[in-house]
């Protein structure tokens, strides 16, 4: 058996959840998951968005040869 913990979220987000998952056909727990996945994306996608620090710009402008 999995490690497992409980969260207390509303009744209204857990309803929301529920129905998510029957449409995946997955789990409640599948489908936090793959909400936490992402969201993981998500600051990944913000994070490479962002401007390129000094160093960054620097190493991208060496020369290669």
């Amino acid at each position: 058996m999995s490690d497992t913990t409980t969260i207390r979220i509303s009744r209204t987000t857990h309803d929301e959840l529920r129905r998510q998952a029957e449409r995946r056909h997955q789990t409640v727990g599948e489908t936090v998951a793959r909400a936490v996945g992402l969201l993981q994306q998500e600051s990944i996608g913000r994070d490479l968005a962002g401007p390129l620090s000094d160093d960054e710009s620097q190493w991208l402008d060496a020369d290669a040869g």
